[in-house]
């Protein structure tokens, strides 16, 4: 356009040329101003897209618990967050105790019974050893604060024990191999109709009416077979490990797991858990063995 100016500017009058001059400045000015907006624009887009992906709502953002200070944090906490961390919890897993999925394989079924329980176990089991250290320790050393004193006499009425001795007995917790190898046996790995149910993973037994229970689809004699029904794993877990704690047939069982934490052994002593007797212990230590269960111990 400048150039058709200039070709027009010479062509006419000394008074016309003055217009000319006017419109060229015009000109020149609609330029500078188009291309100095081009480029505030490109230069806020690139702006933008340098600022876009480190932008965080922080409102929206869960805070990380694992930032807390230590000392702030239960000792509890601290090992149930590192076991949620070594095992994937099932609610990500896409499995549930509720839901048995159609054709798994063995080793689908065996996968669907770790990623449910095993979690579970482990928190129970650092539970109970928790405990037991810190009372063990206490009646050992004979250094009681009053409240340890309060609660080994609270354990104690929950165990139904009188000495400190069977009170170790009780809360000792015994391997967890022992607990895998039961749960899976006891649950047909997780798909029988009580786990699907109630989360009764050990088939316990229910004898008092006003609790959350199932009945079985067989009878003896004339008699219904009621088992417990828990609301979630770990506490059919929990309960568990005080049956095997609290119960008259497992005397000799609770008095072998102090002298020894050997699964293949301590197994041998549970023959009162089942009808099957001695042959119960039998298909434990096969299910350890097989399994390798005793890799978690």
């Amino acid at each position: 356009m400048a150039y058709y100016l200039d070709k027009y500017f010479n062509k006419v009058h000394l008074s016309e040329r003055w217009v000319v001059i006017g419109l060229k400045l015009v000109v020149l000015s609609l330029l500078v101003l188009v291309l100095s907006t081009c480029g505030d624009k490109d230069v806020e887009s690139e702006t933008e897209q340098k600022k876009s992906p480190q932008t965080i709502n922080y409102r929206d953002s869960d805070e990380d618990e694992s930032e807390q200070p230590v000392a702030e944090m239960d000792e509890k906490v601290l090992q149930q967050q590192q076991i949620q961390k070594t095992h994937p919890i099932s609610a990500s897993s896409g499995y549930s105790a509720e839901i048995v999925p159609a054709k798994m394989t063995i080793q689908e079924k065996k996968k669907r019974f770790k990623i449910l329980v095993l979690p579970s176990v482990e928190i129970v089991y650092s539970e109970l050893n928790l405990q037991y250290e810190q009372i063990s320790s206490a009646i050992t050393l004979n250094v009681k604060s009053e409240q340890q004193i309060q609660k080994i006499q609270d354990l104690k009425k929950t165990y139904k024990v009188s000495t400190d001795e069977q009170l170790l007995m009780a809360i000792k917790p015994h391997p967890k191999s022992i607990a895998l190898a039961q749960a899976a046996m006891e649950s047909a790995w997780g798909t029988s109709r009580f786990f699907r149910e109630g989360k009764n993973i050990f088939g316990v037994w229910s004898f008092n009416k006003n609790e959350p229970r199932i009945a079985a689809s067989k009878k003896r004699g004339n008699k219904t077979i009621w088992l417990k029904k828990y609301p979630t794993i770990t506490d059919a877990i929990r309960d568990y490990y005080k049956v095997l704690a609290k119960g008259r047939a497992f005397v000799n069982f609770r008095q072998q797991k102090m002298r020894a934490s050997d699964p293949y052994e301590l197994v041998k002593h549970l023959d009162k858990y089942s009808e099957k007797g001695a042959e119960y212990g039998k298909e434990l230590a096969s299910m350890i063995r097989y399994n390798k269960f005793e890799q978690y111990d």
